[in-house]
């Protein structure tokens, strides 16, 4: 009977050791997922900076005299070239001669210039007009240095002032009259220093009196 007893004992020692190794494994999962592998951060988003974008002219803006522009025929370089248009308001090309420009748009002129071109030159001319360099603008009365400048996309009477070496010292400097000519004829107006200009047109600075 001690015998049985013994063998007894020693199995269930076994058993014993065995279910307490099985128990063992769950805190070995645990220590797998809090201490994993380590955490890798992604790679940064690569960041593009465009370039500045040039100023572009606007499509409805409409050509006069002073304006130079820029006519390009494709396909036929000895038509591509600067041109300006005159004091009588035209462009005067190879072949075509003088075309009116007074008025039109980039887009309108070019069109014209196209429809002239097909009449006995060019089966199918493809052309584009682009501004060159814009007509001057004027500026007149208290600034240090009054008279004519180059105009410049998005200008406005206080740009306009800086340009012209800035107010004089009886200058009147809150407001100013903007004169401005366009196909419907001239209009003058007062005006705040943040207005925008227009090619062509002419700023007055007042003098005030106290």
């Amino acid at each position: 009977m001690r015998g049985v007893r013994a063998v007894i004992l020693c199995l269930l020692t076994a058993l014993a050791l065995s279910g307490c190794m099985r128990g063992s494994a769950p805190v070995a999962g645990v220590d797998t997922i809090a201490y994993g592998p380590s955490y890798v951060a992604p790679a940064p988003i690569p960041v593009a900076y465009a370039a500045p974008a040039p100023a572009g002219y606007d499509a409805a803006y409409r050509l006069d005299a002073g304006d130079r522009l820029r006519v390009v025929v494709y396909g036929q370089e000895g038509l591509t070239n600067t041109y300006a248009i005159d004091a009588g308001g035209s462009i005067t090309l190879p072949l075509i001669g003088s075309v009116p420009a007074r008025g039109r748009t980039p887009a309108g002129l070019a069109a014209e210039i196209a429809g002239k071109l097909r009449r006995g030159y060019i089966r199918e001319p493809s052309v584009a007009v682009e501004v060159e360099s814009y007509r001057p603008f004027f500026i007149l009365g208290e600034v240090a240095a009054p008279g004519q400048y180059p105009y410049v996309p998005n200008m406005t009477v206080e740009s306009a002032v800086a340009i012209a070496g800035g107010f004089s010292p009886r200058a009147l400097r809150d407001r100013v009259t903007l004169t401005h000519t366009d196909a419907s004829g001239s209009a003058r107006v007062i005006v705040p220093l943040g207005t925008a200009i227009s090619p062509g047109d002419t700023v007055l600075v007042g003098e005030r009196w106290f």
